[in-house]
């Protein structure tokens, strides 16, 4: 009886780490989902179509790319290799927090830790393991579940402004549009490290060079490419 007391209050008590350690990601994130559910509706999407992304596919930067592929018209399959290529990384998230954790099998609840796995999440648990925490099954879920609710929320309020406040207020528009371009300034000099110059170099020059040869679309995929490949190569040259 006391072992189940125990176990009870220990999973109360990881339960209760995992949702403050996601207190600081849903204040990122809802500002953030606003607006993406902005911008889905100025895309042409429905309220209720932006909240369905956010709830089913639960990617920011790829939910991002999503509408502005839309809002240029690219083709299914481009759209398709374009938001799975951006999305790879996460398939190498689960594994690595597992051994960073010391586990050696997936856990229970394993569905959760790999649906929750964004780059902020992943982050806030390689934090833990650093912190000397272990990581639970309750804690990941409190985690996970707290970014999620603040990411759908967020793009359900933005939606339904973006659905009606922006025909009122044009100045809204407007700086939402700002914000979206700040927004995405600030994440890339929050990682930009002197090694990486020439690898956004390339992929800006791709983008560019593709987009007034061809079309948006064809800048997107350039830039991605040539971005990707040559970070490849630098990889390798720095591992020799």
């Amino acid at each position: 009886m006391a072992q189940d007391e125990g176990a009870q209050a220990g999973r109360a008590q990881d339960i209760r780490r995992g949702v403050l350690v996601g207190l600081p990601i849903m204040l990122g994130y809802l500002p953030i989902a606003f607006s993406f559910g902005v911008a889905a509706t100025k895309a042409g999407l429905s309220p209720i179509e932006a909240v369905a992304m956010s709830l089913l596919m639960y990617s920011g930067a790829a939910q991002f790319m999503a509408i502005a592929l839309i809002a240029a018209g690219a083709g299914f399959w481009v759209m398709v290799a374009t938001l799975v290529g951006m999305s790879l990384r996460h398939v190498l998230y689960g594994p690595s927090l597992l051994r960073s954790a010391g586990l050696d099998q997936p856990p229970r609840g394993a569905m959760i830790w790999g649906f929750g796995l964004t780059d902020e999440v992943f982050g806030a648990g390689l934090g833990a393991i650093a912190r000397g925490q272990r990581l639970t099954s309750g804690f990941i879920a409190a985690l996970a579940l707290v970014a999620y609710a603040a990411w759908v929320g967020g793009t359900a309020l933005g939606a339904l402004a973006g659905a009606g406040a922006l025909a009122a207020w044009p100045a809204l528009d407007a700086g939402l549009g700002f914000m979206l371009t700040a927004l995405f300034l600030a994440l890339l000099l929050s990682i930009l490290k002197r090694a990486q110059l020439p690898v956004i170099a390339a992929a800006l020059a791709g983008t560019a060079l593709a987009s007034v040869a061809l079309s948006p679309t064809a800048g997107i995929m350039a830039g991605m490419i040539l971005g990707a490949a040559l970070g490849t190569m630098m990889r390798g040259q720095n591992a020799g």
